[in-house]
């Protein structure tokens, strides 16, 4: 029988912790025995078989807390079977396929960490409010009036939903 499977993540909009509940919904719907918290209450991952790890992207990077999680952790994700994803608006900007090359890459510190057996890109969603910085909305504001950066929900449930669906023989359930 297989065991439970974690997903978690660092999100700072909240559009990534929308991302890792649609994952850990679609797990569960197919039967699977899921739990989905945020990476900083997670203490231990002896109780799970495999792990869906994933992290909103700021400054084409992981979040510090998420690459940390995965240092952290390290030992026990080589023991187990893991999956990594990325949210970020990058995806939602005009000609967002011939971006997914360069987004990818941001990737690439955690998998020097880990090697994961699967990996999903998705969209974000933008709200200049939730942006703390008055100098980074001024900036975000003159790019949303240039057309770089679409406010809004961008995140591609239907794409969410495929990409999880495919994760259980991936990850041993």
């Amino acid at each position: 029988m297989a065991g439970k499977i974690l997903v978690t993540y660092a999100s700072r909009g909240g559009a990534t912790a929308g991302v890792a509940e649609e994952i850990g919904q679609t797990l569960a719907d197919r039967g699977i025995d899921v739990e989905v918290r945020p990476m900083h209450e997670v203490q231990n991952l002896d109780p799970y078989s495999a792990v869906v790890a994933g992290s909103a992207i700021q400054g084409g990077a992981w979040l510090p807390e998420a690459v940390q999680f995965v240092q952290k952790n390290r030992a026990a994700l080589d023991e187990k079977r893991c999956a990594l994803f990325l949210v970020c608006m990058t995806l939602a900007m005009p000609s967002a396929e011939k971006h997914r090359q360069f987004v990818s890459a941001w990737m690439e510190p955690v998998r020097k960490l880990v090697s994961p057996v699967a990996e999903g890109l998705f969209a974000g969603a933008f709200d200049l409010h939730k942006v703390p910085s008055f100098a980074d909305r001024l900036k975000f504001r003159v790019s949303m009036l240039a057309g770089v950066w679409p406010t809004g929900d961008h995140r591609d449930w239907q794409a969410i939903d495929a990409w999880a669906a495919s994760l259980p023989p991936l990850l041993g359930v």
